[in-house]
């Protein structure tokens, strides 16, 4: 039996060392690297995250277009993905199609089984690439529009936005996307990231470990809080009811309000300083600040109230429906971004690999608990 007394939910235990990502949850610190995640969003683009996670610099600028390269050569599908996605039920969900797409996208890899270093990275490119296709490509298909070609010229952010709405986006619009992503690219050991990375430590596959981690985001503790947001902005516009009254409301039935507090940080999440910005100039910028306004309003409330702060998935509502993104695409769209952290992880789980089997507390019935005979039961 272990001595060490057990914690529920693993809250601060020491589950891996890890090169990839910095968090001080006290001072409000978010890094990639060791680089401040304020310096990535103000001055980098989601290509040079990528870079960094994976290969742990940032790149040369020949290294960024080779990179950018490789990228644009792997955004291909099978089209017997394509074809199965056509034939999802009407009711399948992007998450789920998601899930079910990534796993199946190993038939088509040529050295499915392998876990070197060198085919890590090879499949990094390829789901990075087809993670974002897939999601576009599906809502294209639910609604009976056609599939767009990527564009080698465009940035992987942009692409992302013309496969999804088929049209080029703008510079405000492809900016804000791409900030988002560095955003979202990684976050240590999340649930979706240890799951990827306890599934990778088994020898696995990628693409078995990033199922593993798009399962994990599909549940709403982790993924699906930006969801539970704009929906209430939703209801709360077409009722006409003041946002404020309406958070008095659920609070004083005890009820959690989506979009507030950490698990890790005791300040604010340097995410939502960002998303705060950008979501107040999208709406600026687009005529329609309704989303944001109405955002601001219970932010300072609670803030006021509660002392909670608004965390990523708060202000990433309103910026991706100024974007015109449809409120079930917002968690596929965390993982385009999160595939960056999630391959950076998987590779660092197979270089130095150590099966993950932890121990639990045992609190069952004493031992030894003798069987019983079914007759004298």
């Amino acid at each position: 039996m272990s001595t060490t007394p057990a914690t529920k939910g693993l809250e601060g235990i020491v589950a891996a060392n890890s090169g990839i990502c910095y968090i001080d949850g006290d001072e409000g610190v978010l890094a990639y690297r060791g680089i401040d995640i304020h310096e990535l969003a103000q001055s980098s683009n989601f290509e040079e995250v990528c870079y960094l996670l994976w290969f742990g610099n940032l790149p040369k600028r020949e290294e960024l277009e080779h990179f950018r390269q490789r990228l644009a050569e792997s955004r291909k599908v099978d089209p017997a993905i394509i074809e199965m996605m056509r034939n999802f039920p009407k009711r399948a969900t992007p998450m789920e199609v998601l899930r079910t797409a990534v796993s199946a996208l190993s038939f088509y890899d040529p050295d499915e089984k392998a876990v070197d270093h060198d085919s890590n990275v090879r499949k990094a490119y390829a789901l990075t690439s087809q993670i974002a296709m897939i999601v576009a490509i599906y809502d294209r298909i639910r609604k009976g529009k056609k599939v767009v070609d990527a564009d080698p010229k465009l940035s992987h952010a942009a692409n992302f936005l013309l496969q999804l709405t088929g049209e080029k986006p703008s510079p405000t619009a492809e900016k804000a996307l791409d900030i988002a992503l560095i955003l979202h690219a990684d976050h240590e050991l999340n649930a979706s990231t240890f799951a990827a990375r306890v599934t990778a430590a088994t020898l696995s596959d990628m693409h078995s470990a990033i199922t593993s981690a798009i399962g994990a985001l599909k549940g709403p503790l982790h993924g699906g809080a930006n969801e539970a947001v704009m929906r209430m902005l939703f209801a709360l516009d077409k009722a006409g009811q003041d946002p404020v009254e309406h958070v008095k409301g659920l609070l004083a039935q005890k009820k959690k309000i989506s979009g507030f507090g950490h698990r890790v940080y005791t300040t604010e999440d340097p995410r939502a300083t960002h998303l705060r910005k950008m979501s107040e100039d999208l709406g600026r910028s687009s005529g329609n600040p309704k989303w944001f306004d109405m955002s601001r309003k219970i932010e300072k409330y609670i803030n006021a109230e509660k002392k909670l702060n608004a965390n990523v998935d708060f202000y990433s509502a309103s910026t991706y429906t100024t974007l015109g993104l449809d409120v079930d695409l917002f968690t596929p769209i965390f993982a385009v971004s999160r595939i960056s952290g999630w391959a950076a992880h998987v590779i660092e789980q197979l270089d130095d690999n150590r099966l993950i089997r932890p121990r639990a507390e045992y609190i069952g019935p004493r031992y030894p608990n003798k069987y019983v005979p079914i007759d004298r039961r």
